[in-house]
C-alpha cells in the first residue's frame, strides 16, 4: 500500500484545512487508516482514526470536536478536516495504515505504511 498525503498549507488561528490521503495498491479498504502528526523535536503523536473493520472513528481527546477525521473507500481516500487551529498544531501531518488492535490504535509503531507526510503551519 502506497499513501500519499496532501493539503498541508499556512494558515491563521482559527483557520481550517483540510488535508486528503489517497492510497494506492493492496486492499487499501481492510485496513485501519489514521492520522499522525510530529512537530519539531517531538514524537509522532496520534490524531484521529477510521477503523479498517467498524468503520468507527477515533480521536486524540486533545482535538475531538476540532478534527473530523473520514474514509471515502470508493476513492481510496482518508480526510482530516481541521477547524479553529491553534498555532500548537503546527506539524508534519503524517497518514498511516495497518491492522492495530483497539488497545494500540494510538500507537504509531502499530501501523505499517505511511505516507511522506504534509506540512501544517498554524500562525499569523
Amino acid at each position: 500500500v502506497q499513501l500519499q498525503a496532501s493539503g498541508g498549507g499556512l494558515v491563521q488561528p482559527g483557520g481550517s484545512l483540510r488535508l486528503s490521503c489517497i492510497a494506492s495498491g493492496g486492499t487499501f479498504s481492510t485496513y485501519t487508516v489514521a492520522w499522525f502528526r510530529q512537530a519539531p523535536g517531538k514524537e509522532r503523536e496520534f490524531v484521529a482514526a477510521v477503523h479498517g473493520s467498524n468503520r468507527r472513528t477515533y480521536y486524540d481527546d486533545s482535538m475531538k470536536g476540532r478534527f473530523t477525521v473520514s474514509r471515502d473507500s470508493a476513492k481510496n481516500t482518508i480526510n482530516l478536516q481541521m477547524n479553529s487551529l491553534k498555532p500548537e498544531d503546527t506539524a508534519v501531518y503524517y497518514c498511516g495504515a495497518g491492522r492495530p488492535i483497539l488497545s494500540s490504535l494510538s500507537s504509531a509503531s502499530a501501523y505499517y505504511y505511511w505516507g511522506q507526510g504534509t506540512q501544517v503551519t498554524v500562525s499569523s
